[in-house]
């Protein structure tokens, strides 16, 4: 049985000289949470499996400056690295995995340019190749009318979901559950999942989402937006079928860290690395 990966996150914003962590609820409400390298130290300390940098603010005029911190985080960390934000084209991926990362997410360039995907995995092999997802609910009254997206069953109704791009900003009409699926055809190695609904808010992770996703493609699922405990990453990781949980407000502010988080779940019988 493969482990299930607990996976911190930084969000970070580089307009300030070394990068700050924030951390915000269903992606506004922004607050500051600590430097990404001293965080991401920590959380390797705390046995964290991997850790998701993603550059909130991404622009050409600041990727030097996350190659700067991922540089300076994995000279002392040693799991793997994952850098989205600002991802855009093959030599983007090539430049991150230079400066120390393990792999690339992204999100709004490959529903632009879905070629990206085919072409980065090939450069750089389809493991370092992420693709994140962004995805809001949209009901449905009847779902037998709705034959253009996936039509998911959940306590509060029937909906599909719909991907966002921009970190959020903008809904492109694009079913998540199918883009999926094209982005596996494509290439892409693993999916990180965010639930823009559930983002910050610590009500639990969207159960019937990430299963939903889980059992209809063959590569990982990251469950993303929504842990807001220890019983939330059990639910997602059984309940909900993924392969890893990615949370952050619990972590940055210590309410439950990683070492609690994992021995929660270890003697609930989920295989885990400690």
């Amino acid at each position: 049985m493969l482990a299930k990966r607990i996976i911190p996150c930084l969000d970070c914003d580089l307009n300030v000289p070394h990068g700050r962590v924030v951390k915000g609820v269903e992606f506004k409400q922004i607050r500051y949470a600590g430097e990404p390298v001293a965080l991401a130290t920590k959380y390797y300390e705390d046995g964290a499996d991997e850790i998701v940098f993603l550059d909130i603010t991404a622009s050409h005029e600041r990727r030097e400056t996350m190659a700067d911190v991922i540089k300076a985080t994995t000279e002392n960390v040693f799991v793997p690295i994952c850098v989205g934000g600002g991802i855009r084209k093959p030599q983007d991926y090539v430049n991150m995995l230079k400066a120390g990362a393990d792999k690339c997410s992204t999100n709004t360039a490959a529903i632009h340019n879905p070629d990206l995907i085919n072409e980065a995995s090939k450069v750089v092999g389809s493991q370092a190749c992420v693709i994140g997802i962004d995805a809001k609910r949209r009901y449905v009254d009847d779902p037998q009318e709705n034959d253009d997206h996936v039509i998911i069953e959940t306590p509060q109704g029937y909906c599909w979901y719909d991907c966002s791009i921009y970190g959020g900003r903008e809904f492109t009409g694009i079913d998540a559950i199918k883009w999926a699926m094209e982005c596996q055809e494509r290439g892409a190695g693993e999916i990180l999942l965010t639930s823009m609904d559930r983002d910050g808010t610590k009500d639990g992770y969207d159960i019937p989402l990430n299963r939903a996703m889980s059992e209809m493609l063959d590569i990982p699922i990251i469950a993303s937006g929504g842990g807001g405990s220890p019983e939330h990453i059990y639910e997602t990781l059984t309940k909900g079928k993924s392969d890893a949980a990615l949370a952050a407000s619990i972590f940055h502010f210590d309410e439950y860290p990683v070492p609690v988080v994992k021995e929660y779940l270890k003697e609930r019988g989920v295989a885990v690395r400690l």
